[in-house]
């Protein structure tokens, strides 16, 4: 009855304070948010060079004037 069968191997777990995971947590937030801003930066910085189509609702913050239907 070894793991040749199809047996799973016995995982050991970690015990951590809860210090810890709030540090590792406040990390990951943190590296997030930094990956979700770069993101939104290269997003501006492509729709300003015409590299990427906007959505509607970035046309309209961009270019409010596509939506006016006040000059019939």
């Amino acid at each position: 009855m070894g793991a040749d069968e199809g047996e799973t191997p016995k995982t050991t777990q970690n015990s951590i304070s809860k210090d810890q995971f709030l540090a590792w947590k406040r990390q990951k937030d943190a590296e997030l948010l930094a990956k979700q801003a770069e993101a939104a930066r290269k997003r501006e910085e492509d729709i300003a060079s015409g590299r990427a189509l906007m959505n509607g609702r970035e046309l309209f913050l961009h270019e409010p004037w596509v939506f006016d239907d006040t000059h019939h």
